[in-house]
């Protein structure tokens, strides 16, 4: 008789609801990936207009996908939409719901693991995923071993002596971490959340399929700016660059893919600066669609900075986004980005938080035909050996097989 497959479960708070969603992708992407080597079981939020239990298909892999309710539907408004970080933010009411969240992801796991048995469980984001899991290792012994994934937000906008301590005690009782840059990892030696034992694996991007130059090589033009309009984006620094520009650069255009909470000042931004007309503000679209506005722009620009409450990008996989559409890459010079980007060679750095200088970063390459297409040539050679879904796939394979082995060591 034929053994089956280990059994993953896979916790996250940001996960498609629908068809057609413009929630982020990746916790479903790798999921797939996984899907390769276990049979793997989704476990997410529900919310208004979502479905309980569905199969997600791709390439005849499947995924069961479990949503679980935590309030009457129209009261859970804790997660997707910007993430929970952001929901709690914009609604400080918001943290009442989430020990109702917390103690329905706990019965939904146990439920699940009760039926199915599960071989491991992989849990994205150390809060809450992580803490329910590590609640859950600790308080029962069928509990299996699970891996945590810091996406960026987790780990660096919940700060004080009392969080900080928090995400150490979950870390510590992974039996695997991996967080999504070195820079993330520094920051975790830094304060020894998990000292010696976390590994640095980023998500994937589909390069081979969607984010792929296309056809319109040829007529790139203008500027593009995909992602959240939040604060830790500096989308605002971006408008002032093109308002230097505009004198010199009569048809440059900026289109800015996104949505969020920052969409009405930004417009009034763009009004006073005097480029209201050379500043298109799309929404949000899904991928499929951001795919054409990477292959018509000539530069995409990821202005990010670090916001007032310690919130930065993670990795910023726009960038590989951008990359693999053929699209030259101007962002700001953070650490995290620094695994995306290498300045002069896949893209240009900027100084974060400074207008005169990402608007001379633009001005080079707007003027140099040359360097730009080096760059956008060189950006998705570095994206294609590090960033498909195939292989960041495999590498976390790895890492969870390793992981059932016994305890890992890094």
């Amino acid at each position: 008789m034929e053994s089956r497959r280990p059994r993953l479960l896979v916790l996250s708070s940001t996960f498609p609801r629908w068809k057609d969603d413009t929630e982020p992708r990746f916790v479903e992407s790798l999921s797939y990936e996984l899907a390769a080597i276990f049979d793997v079981v989704v476990l997410a939020p529900h919310c208004k207009g979502a479905k309980r239990e569905e199969s997600f298909r791709s390439d005849g892999r499947t995924l069961t996908v479990h949503r679980f309710r935590y309030l009457p539907a129209a009261m859970e408004t804790l997660a997707y939409d910007g993430g929970m970080l952001f929901r709690v933010r914009s609604n400080r009411l918001r943290l009442l719901l989430l020990p109702v969240f917390l103690g329905a992801q706990a019965l939904a796991i146990v439920r699940l693991h009760c039926q199915l048995e599960f071989n491991a469980v992989h849990a994205h984001w150390i809060v809450p995923q992580g803490f329910v899991a590590a609640m859950l290792r600790m308080m029962w012994r069928r509990f299996p071993p699970f891996l945590v994934t810091s996406h960026g937000g987790d780990l660096y906008a919940l700060r004080g002596a009392i969080l900080e301590k928090l995400k150490r005690w979950i870390l510590l009782r992974a039996n695997a971490v991996t967080v999504v840059s070195h820079a993330m990892r520094d920051y975790c030696e830094e304060r020894r959340l998990k000292p010696g034992r976390v590994v640095v694996q980023s998500m994937g991007v589909d390069l081979e399929a969607t984010f792929t130059p296309g056809e319109q090589h040829a007529s790139r033009n203008g500027v593009v700016f995909v992602g959240r309009l939040v604060e830790k984006k500096g989308v605002e620094y971006l408008i002032e660059a093109v308002g230097l520009l505009a004198a010199k650069h009569v048809g440059l255009e900026l289109t800015i893919v996104g949505d969020g909470p920052l969409r009405d000042s930004l417009k009034a931004l763009a009004k006073s600066q005097g480029v209201g007309d050379r500043v298109r503000f799309v929404g949000g679209v899904p991928n499929e669609d951001v795919v054409h506005f990477l292959r018509s722009a000539a530069i995409s620009v990821m202005p990010s900075v670090v916001s007032a409450s310690g919130d930065r990008e993670g990795l910023g996989l726009v960038a590989v986004e951008a990359q693999g559409c053929g699209c030259a890459v101007i962002a700001s010079d953070l650490p995290a980005v620094r695994d995306t980007v290498i300045d002069g060679q896949t893209g240009l750095m900027a100084k974060p938080a400074d207008a005169v200088d990402l608007a001379r970063k633009i001005q080079t390459l707007l003027e140099d035909d040359a360097l730009r297409r080096r760059l956008a040539d060189g950006g998705r050679r570095h994206a294609m050996g590090k960033f498909t879904w195939r292989t960041v796939g495999s590498r976390y394979g790895r890492i969870i097989t390793e992981m059932l082995d016994g305890p890992r060591k890094v």
